[in-house]
């Protein structure tokens, strides 16, 4: 396991500002799941940036629960509710996810909505070149990542009772003028190519539209990987998910081939050969395999919106560290990430312009 990894994986004490009684907590979910009995231990998980997630431990079982953060929230930010819906619809596909328990919606009980969902004791991992890993290892861990994604975009919606969690159709419009707001809402400081993106993208969406369930954050460490085959057995952190474009939603992921290490936990610059990994190339190739495409066209300007996107997602945690919101004691490291992630993202865009 990475440095990183350990750094930001298992748990610690609860963070004082996300504490809550305990036994209120014990006592509802003694009604609410069945067969759950106390006493109950309560840790607080390292990672993630969003919605605290908390390990709870019983003599006999381990459950997660995600809740909203306390305080002044982004608006349609930290949608728990949304995240048990998705889960708990895709628990009947191929796609893995974990078990859910229960949606708590009364603030009363700890403070704000949270739900509860099966503990998968397994690895997580946070730096994609896999350091430790064989190289048989490696190539097991991102067949299994490009074959999760394509189930999920392989999901009839409609099917699974997800025909009403999102709009079906302009997804690249309505996120880009969602995550233009977001960035406005939490902005600390004027960055040209952030401005420049903003004003490009809703100009120049690409024709054609598709529908899929899509996750909105599917990268390395939103997985947890079985420990002795390294296959994917559930994707994490549904927060941002919703019915979208699905090659919006895989060209996100594509970003860790296009960002360095240090950047944005990226590949570019590393030998992927040597270590096992596939190239971008290959992992397209691989996806369109297995959702039946030929080839993806427009990729760069997915690319660019997606650099965009993530810089948005950066500054809203920017903008959380300022208010005091933010999950991560590490949050305030990202702030530095944002303006060459727009950089990175207008290139994308001239790269365009200069081959038109």
């Amino acid at each position: 396991m990475s440095e990183e990894s350990t750094q930001f994986s298992g748990t610690m004490a609860v963070r004082e500002r996300h504490k809550f009684d305990v036994n209120v907590l014990e006592a509802y979910l003694k009604s609410n799941i069945v067969g759950f009995n106390g006493p109950l231990e309560v840790a607080q998980f390292k990672g993630g940036q969003s919605n605290p997630s908390y390990q709870l431990s019983t003599p006999s079982q381990k459950y997660v629960l995600r809740r909203k953060p306390p305080g002044k929230l982004l608006p349609s930010a930290h949608a728990v509710d949304r995240e048990y819906r998705v889960i708990s619809a895709l628990s009947q596909t191929e796609v893995p996810v974990p078990k859910t328990y229960c949606l708590c919606e009364d603030e009363n009980i700890i403070g704000t909505m949270f739900y509860v969902m099966e503990f998968m004791d397994g690895d997580i991992e946070w730096d994609p070149s896999l350091p430790g890993y064989s190289k048989a290892d490696r190539v097991a861990v991102f067949d299994s990542m490009n074959a999760a994604m394509a189930a999920l975009h392989m999901v009839d919606y409609k099917t699974v009772g997800l025909e009403t969690f999102g709009k079906p159709t302009e997804y690249l419009a309505r996120q880009i003028n969602r995550w233009t707001k977001q960035y406005r809402a939490s902005e600390t400081e004027e960055i040209d190519a952030m401005n420049q993106l903003m004003a490009w993208l809703p100009e120049n969406i690409p024709a054609g539209d598709e529908t899929a369930i899509v996750h909105g954050d599917y990268r390395l460490d939103n997985t947890v990987l079985d420990k002795e085959t390294h296959q994917v057995i559930a994707i994490l952190d549904w927060e941002l998910a919703t019915l979208g474009h699905p090659l919006a939603d895989f060209s996100y992921h594509c970003m860790t081939w296009r960002l360095e290490p240090e950047l944005f936990r990226g590949l570019n610059g590393l030998d992927l050969p040597a270590l096992g990994i596939p190239t971008e190339k290959q992992y397209v190739d691989a996806y369109c395999a297995r959702t039946g495409r030929d080839s993806i066209d427009n990729w760069d300007f997915y690319m660019a919106y997606n650099m965009f996107r993530l810089a948005a997602i950066l500054q809203g945690i920017v903008g959380r560290v300022k208010d005091g919101t933010a999950a991560n004691k590490n949050a305030a490291d990202v702030g530095a990430r944002v303006k060459p992630l727009a950089i990175r993202g207008w290139e994308q865009v001239e790269k365009i312009m200069n081959s038109a």
